[in-house]
This record gives C-alpha cells, sequence and structure tokens, in this order.
C-alpha cells in the first residue's frame, strides 16, 4: 500500500512564509542551498525505491531461469563442491534458494546501513538513494557468494526463509487491512458527508459484495462439482461462513463499521480462498485446470508474468508502508525528513527475497517445481488457507478490539467508585 500520509510543515513557519513571500528575506531563504538540496535528495529517496524495485524483478526473473534452464543453458564450470558434480544443487530448488540468499544479503545489508536514517542530508540516506554503482558491485558479489555455499547450509536457510516469508505475509496482511480501513474512513458517510460520497460508498460496497457472493457461486460450481470434493466445499463453504460473520459484526449497533470496509475484506478473502484451491495439484480430480504435459503456451508466460510482477508489486507496497506499523502514526513530517523508512523498507525486501523464494519452490523443500509453474501443490494451498483465516481474525479483532478496550475501562471505573 502507497503511504498515505503527505509531508506536514509545521503551522508556525507555514504562517510566516504566507506572510512574507514578498519581502527579500523569503526570496533568499526559498533559494537557501540547503533547502534546494532537501529538494533534491526527497526527489533521489522517491527514485530510488523504483529502482530497488526493478532490482527486486529482475532477480525474481534470475531465480525462474536458474530453476526451469540453469541446467542446460550454463557451462559445467560451477564450483563442484557447492554444486556437486552434476551441478544438481545449484540449479531448481537449491538454485531457487541460493539466488534468494543473494537477494536477502543485499538488501540485510542495505537496510543493516539505513535504518537509523531519519534526515534526508544523512550520510545514510545519501548512501539509500546513491552510489549506484557500487551497490552494483555489493549485489553481484551477494548473488554470486551463495553459489560457493555448501548445500546444508542452503537447506538450513530453506528452513529459516519458510518462517521469514510467513512474517512477510502477516506484515503484508496487516498493510492490507490498515489500508482497508483507511478506504473506509474516506469513503464512508458521516455528519458532514454529502450525499454524493453516501451514493458512492453504497455503491462500492455493493459491488464488492456482489463479487464476494459469485466468487463463491463460481468456486462451488467449478471445483466443489461433486460430493466427493469435500475438502473444497469445506474450504468454500468456512469462507461464506467468515464473510458472513464479518458482515454482521460490522453491522452490529456497538461495532457500527458499515458495509464498506467489510465488504472489500471478504472479497479479499473470497480472493485468498480461490487462489488456494487453484493451487492445489492439477492431476486432483476437483481442479478444473487441465495438465500442461510440459507444453506451455502464451498464456501460461502471461499467466507466470503476471505473477512475478504481483509479488514485486506486494513487496513494495508493504515497503513503503512504515506508517502502518507505527503506534503515533500523527507525527509531523519535516521538510528534511525522509517519506519512508528506509529501514523498514530494505527490511521487508529481505523478507520479501524468502517469500519468493517459497512460491518458486511451492514452500517444498525437496521436489522441483515444474517449469513455469509457481506456487503450485498441496504446501502452497494450506499456506494460502491459513493466510485466509489469519486475515479474517486480524480484520475481525480489529472490528470488536475498541468495543473491548471500551468495556474494560467502564469496567474499571466501575470498581475504582467503591
Amino acid at each position: 500500500m502507497a503511504e498515505i500520509s503527505g509531508s506536514i510543515a509545521p503551522v508556525e513557519s507555514s504562517v510566516i512564509d504566507i506572510s512574507s513571500t514578498n519581502s527579500p528575506r523569503a526570496k533568499a531563504s526559498s533559494m537557501d542551498p540547503k533547502n534546494v538540496d532537501c529538494c533534491e535528495e526527497r526527489s533521489k529517496s522517491l527514485r530510488a525505491r523504483y529502482i530497488y524495485a526493478i532490482i527486486f524483478f529482475t532477480i525474481n526473473l534470475t531465480a525462474w531461469f536458474i530453476r526451469d534452464y540453469g541446467h542446460s543453458v550454463f557451462p559445467p564450470t560451477y564450483y563442484k563442491e557447492a554444486c556437486g558434480t552434476t551441478g544438481h544443487d545449484c540449479f531448481h530448488t537449491l538454485g531457487v534458494l541460493r539466488v534468494s540468499l543473494g537477494c536477502f544479503i543485499f538488501f540485510f545489508l542495505m537496510f543493516l546501513t539505513t535504518f537509523i536514517a531519519r534526515k534526508l542530508y544523512e550520510a545514510c540516506s545519501k548512501w539509500h538513494s546513491g552510489w549506484w554503482k557500487l551497490k552494483f558491485f555489493l549485489l553481484l558479489a551477494s548473488m554470486v557468494v551463495p553459489f560457493f555455499i555448501p548445500p546444508g547450509f542452503i537447506h538450513i536457510y530453506g528452513e529459516v526463509a519458510r518462517v521469514g516469508a510467513g512474517i512477510f505475509l502477516l506484515l503484508q496482511l496487516i498493510s492490507v487491512i490498515e489500508f482497508i480501513r483507511w478506504w473506509n474512513k474516506y469513503w464512508s458517510p458521516d455528519e458532514q458527508s454529502n450525499q454524493r460520497s453516501c451514493s458512492i460508498a453504497l455503491f462500492t460496497s455493493t459491488v464488492f459484495y456482489g463479487v464476494s457472493i459469485c466468487g463463491i457461486v463460481s468456486m462451488y460450481y467449478f471445483y466443489a462439482p461433486r460430493p466427493a470434493c469435500s475438502l473444497n466445499i469445506f474450504f468454500i463453504t468456512w469462507t461464506a461462513l467468515l464473510l458472513i460473520v464479518m458482515m454482521v459484526i460490522s453491522l452490529h449497533s456497538k461495532v457500527n463499521r458499515g458495509l464498506l470496509s467489510s465488504g472489500i475484506m471478504t472479497s479479499y478473502v473470497v480472493f485468498l480462498c480461490w487462489s488456494a484451491i487453484r493451487s492445489e495439484p492439477v492431476d486432483e480430480k476437483c481442479n478444473v485446470q487441465k495438465p500442461d504435459n510440459g507444453k506451455f503456451d502464451w498464456t501460461t508466460v502471461l499467466g507466470f508474468l503476471i505473477a512475478i510482477g504481483a509479488i514485486v508489486m506486494a513487496t513494495f507496497s508493504t515497503g513503503i508502508d512504515s506508517k502502518s506499523f507505527q503506534f503515533n502514526k500523527n507525527n509531523v513530517k519535516l521538510e528534511d525528513d525522509i517519506r519512508y523508512n528506509y529501514g523498514f523498507f530494505h527490511m521487508i525486501f529481505s523478507l520479501g527475497a524468502m517469500y519468493f523464494a517459497m512460491l518458486f519452490i511451492s514452500w517444498n523443500l525437496k521436489d522441483s517445481a515444474t517449469e513455469w509453474s509457481i506456487d503450485v501443490g498441496w504446501a502452497s494451498a494450506g499456506v494460502k488457507i491459513i493466510n485466509e483465516w489469519v486475515a479474517a481474525t486480524i480484520y475481525t479483532w480489529k472490528l470488536v478490539s475498541p468495543v473491548v478496550k471500551q468495556y474494560r475501562v467502564v469496567n474499571n471505573e466501575h470498581t475504582m467508585q467503591p
């Protein structure tokens, strides 16, 4: 989620600027080299995050290429003590993990060197936004070193990557839910809302609920066509129950959050359920996908690229959304403050390196995934279902937590009165 907060200048300084815009002193201050330098550094920092996203996307493509075609393209010049005599330990599943480890090393080093940055003119900020030639060699070294590490350590990294990918999913859920809360607050009607905003909120919530219901019905039709598909029936039915529970709680008189936020959240939950069922193996009797038999066409390539783009977008949007994880969200940003938390940004990308590794190997450290596949298998389906249930739990707690806190405060006041 893109960070919603903008920069808010101090009130006193804005008043002074307005009252003295035509004075020579104001013109001199506007041409202050420090202000010009801050504007330039701010532009560099905003451009830098897109460069890091392109780097992350390129590494994703590299991991896919190493997995599917590395063994047939690269000559046998690899380090045999790490890759084995046939090179198998540097391609396929272990090849993806090695590329992921290199990506993790690079972004974790960037995290260690930028997490203390607070001002645009600091050395850490300039390092984050510049020095690209030096960072290119750092990235190259980070990507090469894992291919000299013995397979045993790579397997250990794979186990750690499972945990890191789970943490990434949790942070992504929190970011998505905070975005939904902001969207609901922005569009929901209140006493000062005009008729247009109320109509837009009502129309939007109706659309999201309509999409959710159509999604439930479609999943029953395509993925649970017979009673023997008991697992899919359970997943879809449980998702429908979650939809009803979130809607009822959101409309409860003590919660009173309206239909917009619950409508958006139910659509997201239905999408996660559909994605989990789609991740089931293609030879499963209740999966309507046809086995590809080792062949692929343009739709397979397009779907694969869209999936990689979704990974990069999820990592990027969570990385720039540090405000959702701050306790005090009303901090006033000064002119020379950084516009997003560099350390948090690089930490999310380092966790994203673990996440894309799990998707490319389908959360399975033993068997290699098929060509042009991503996040397919029972392990992937289970992770997505758990992700769905955790998302619904966190959102429900966000709805009821203010009521619970208020109830505790009232009880404490009653106990203190005697």
